[in-house]
């Protein structure tokens, strides 16, 4: 062996050690040579921010569109209607003739108010005026004429207009005396500073029995032998009495028991039912009637409701109970116990445009014709009268009419299946009878008298059904019911809208709600002022604009729900893939950190050595 080859072993033998040395220290549990790469790791986060990129996009797939609503307007308006009753401001004047010894106008006012107060008590119906009222009197005496304070500042009475209407013959005939005073007050009241109506009575001193009247339009009239405590007795019972509250003694009706629709529609069905068209068919010209005495109803109720009117004729139409012949009155007897038969709701088919529809509200009027086994067919009140009309009505449905054509006998005698015609007389008197039975539901009174504690009235009924002071009555009414019944459904939509998050509202909705807040203020201001009609017309669109918007069909088109429930709907398809992203970006991360820890060691122990 050689010296090189011996040297060779040596040094191999000591290289051998050293390399078994770093091999014995390298833990590749602890350490790794090589940089860790990160294509895992951006894989696993690009997939993890992938589904957080579309969260946005889920959202924005299950997002409620909802317009913004002025809840706070809704709720204020709401509890201001509930809380405060609306007063509309009334104004009173009384003319005094012949009352030569009276002087002292401011006195006589004070008097009258007061009276008033007494009158009213604390009578809070809806559309009342209650104390909210302002008394002007005027005393014409022979030589001058005195006035109290109200009247110099508000309606002013012009003397003299009244000296030529002294005789008596003018003051006998009630139409007269009514279309007089319309002239003289119509021409003679200038109020400053109101676009109200003057309600006046005129009060005549004459030797002659007293009579009180009210007439047509916004006045009436006391004559006769009264005294200045009568007069002002009189007088503060008619002012509240008749023409605040209508006749009623219980005080003005409830609005709820108005025959209007809630979008302020009312349409009225005419129709003509005969019995058994076997025995007659008749026919009418309604036509006619509508051109000359419906048109002007619907022109006075015009403030109130829009009014439609329909008619149809029907054959085949019992009635479904059976009257009884009296032979002391050669007729066929009902009472009012068969009342609620009368109707016969599986024969009679009241059908009705389609105009009819909605929220509209829809008053029959049928018109009966007996078959000729129960002709004539009469209606036997309680008290055992005959009934002066023969028709009676159900409220919030309508009335019913029984016509019995005349010499029933002797139609049995003639061909059968002839064609009759309903004789236009008798045509009128069954639209007088509708016209009163059109009073009764709407609550007016349908006897032209009122007795009070200081007397009778006599009151004027009007060729279109209604007189005007009766006419701002209605309008005041509904007025006040029009607006709570408005407060009342956005309250209730601003609470429900408040109360599901989720819930859909349509831009529609929104103006709907905004249009009809506008209509509303508007009518209460409009009511202060004492503009009746106008006020009327802008509470109807308030409350239909409102109905509108609470039951608008987008509303309850779907089912709402809160975002829990959406959670737990979406949640079994999109929770278990992304739970298993999430997992797998974290546990990649983790391997991430800790391949780089162990390659920072080795770097750290190559540095070291």
């Amino acid at each position: 062996m050689t010296n090189s080859d011996e040297m060779a072993e040596i040094s191999s033998d000591e290289s051998k050690p050293k390399s078994e040395n770093q091999s014995e220290s390298f833990d590749s549990s602890r350490m790794r040579k090589t940089k860790p790469g990160i294509k895992r790791l951006s894989l696993t986060l690009s997939i993890l921010f992938s589904f957080f990129l579309g969260l946005p996009f889920l959202l924005k797939s299950v997002e409620i569109y909802r317009s913004p609503l002025p809840f706070k307007d809704m709720d204020s308006l709401s509890s201001v209607i509930e809380s405060e009753s609306l007063l509309f401001p009334c104004r009173f004047q009384v003319v005094f003739l012949g009352f030569n010894e009276l002087n002292d106008a401011e006195k006589l006012g004070i008097s009258i108010a007061d009276q008033m107060r007494k009158v009213v008590g604390h009578d809070q119906a809806c559309g009342s005026c209650q104390t909210n009222f302002i008394v002007s009197v005027s005393l014409e005496l022979d030589n001058s004429c005195v006035k109290n304070e109200n009247s110099e500042s508000g309606c002013s009475w012009q003397c003299g207009l009244l000296k030529d209407a002294d005789s008596d013959a003018k003051w006998k005939d009630d139409e007269s005396v009514d279309k007089m005073l319309d002239n003289v007050l119509s021409g003679s009241q200038k109020c400053s500073g109101s676009i109200g109506n003057v309600y006046s009575i005129v009060v005549v001193k004459k030797d002659e029995e007293v009579r009180a009247v009210v007439g047509k339009h916004r006045h009436g009239w006391i004559i006769g032998k009264v005294s200045e405590a009568e007069a002002v007795e009189r007088v503060a019972e008619i002012f509240v009495r008749v023409f605040i509250n209508g006749g009623k003694e219980e005080g003005s009706i409830h609005g709820e028991f108005m025959p209007v629709g809630a979008d302020g529609r009312v349409v009225l069905s005419f129709s003509l039912l005969n019995a058994d068209p076997h025995d007659w068919i008749y026919d009418w010209d309604f036509q006619g009637v509508n051109d000359i005495h419906l048109n002007s109803v619907v022109k006075a109720l015009a403030p109130i409701a829009k009014i439609s009117i329909e008619s149809q004729i029907l054959y085949h139409t019992p009635k479904s109970f059976y009257s009884h012949w009296d032979g002391n009155r050669g007729a066929y007897i009902y009472n009012t116990k068969d009342l609620p038969f009368f109707v016969n709701s599986n024969e009679w088919h009241l059908d009705t445009s389609t105009a009819a529809g909605g929220r509209s509200k829809i008053l029959h009027v049928v018109v009966y014709i007996p078959s000729a086994k129960e002709c004539p067919l009469i209606l036997q009140l309680p008290n055992g009268e005959i009934s002066t009309t023969n028709g009676f009505i159900s409220p919030m449905w309508g009335g019913v009419i029984v016509w019995n054509p005349t010499g029933c006998q002797s139609h049995l005698e003639t061909k059968h299946h002839a064609r009759h015609t309903i004789p236009i007389k008798d045509l009128e008197n069954i639209v007088e009878v509708f016209l009163g039975q059109l009073r009764q539901l709407f609550g007016l009174k349908s006897k032209s008298l009122y007795v009070g504690s200081s007397g009778r009235v006599n009151l004027l009924a009007s060729e279109r059904g209604f007189t005007e002071w009766e006419l701002d009555l209605l309008a005041r009414q509904h007025t006040c019911s029009n607006l709570r019944s408005c407060a009342t459904t956005l309250g209730s939509l601003s609470r429900l809208a408040q109360s599901l998050p989720r819930m859909i509202i349509k831009d529609e909705i929104g103006k709907q709600v905004e249009y009809s807040l506008h209509a509303a203020n508007s009518a209460r201001s409009n009511a202060t002022l004492g503009a009746y009609d106008d006020s009327a017309v802008l509470s109807r669109q308030a409350r239909s604009l409102a109905e509108d918007a609470f039951f608008h069909p987008s509303i309850m088109s779907v089912s709402y729900y809160s975002f829990e429930h959406c959670f737990a709907v979406y949640a079994p398809f999109f929770l278990p893939v992304a739970l298993h992203v999430l997992l797998a970006a974290v546990k990649e991360w983790k391997r991430y950190k800790q391949e780089k820890m162990k390659y920072s060691t080795w770097k750290a122990r190559e540095v070291t050595s």
